[in-house]
């Protein structure tokens, strides 16, 4: 089974944080099985974005680092399609209430799903929520 990352597990690869060493780790040891969607490829680059307009990074320095992200993922990810299947499903996830899934979490889930991968994330409540969904995930930090 193929390890789905979502924006969360990603940026600590681009932006030095506490779970940076962590999450480097866990992708290094499977490295041959990992999956980006292009949302979350463009959850990164809104991250990012945030972080410019924080002023706790340059432009430059943001385009340089997704430059690189975009890099990484042509040569060491494949790319989770979406469509709209993943959305109805997602608009299903969240009315389930009980779960709080904001959408675009609830829209990773259901890609999962669809796909049967597990999802790789640092958000613990998306992952409690996708584990209740039935979809395996994972936090790969203590």
């Amino acid at each position: 089974m193929s390890w789905y990352l979502d924006a969360s597990v990603l940026l600590p690869t681009l932006v030095v944080e506490q779970t940076s060493a962590a999450v480097d780790e866990f992708l290094l040891a499977r490295a041959n099985d990992l999956i980006v969607s292009d949302f979350a490829a463009a959850e990164v680059a809104s991250a990012l974005s945030r972080l410019v307009r924080m002023d706790r990074l340059t432009t430059t320095e943001a385009a340089y680092r997704l430059a690189n992200f975009d890099d990484w993922r042509a040569g060491a990810t494949e790319l989770a399609d979406m469509g709209a299947h993943d959305c109805r499903l997602a608009n299903s996830y969240v009315r389930r209430f009980e779960l709080t899934l904001r959408a675009p979490d609830a829209l990773h889930a259901a890609i999962c799903r669809r796909l049967d991968l597990r999802l790789v994330t640092l958000d613990r409540r998306l992952a409690a929520a996708a584990r209740e969904l039935g979809i395996d995930a994972v936090v790969p930090v203590a």
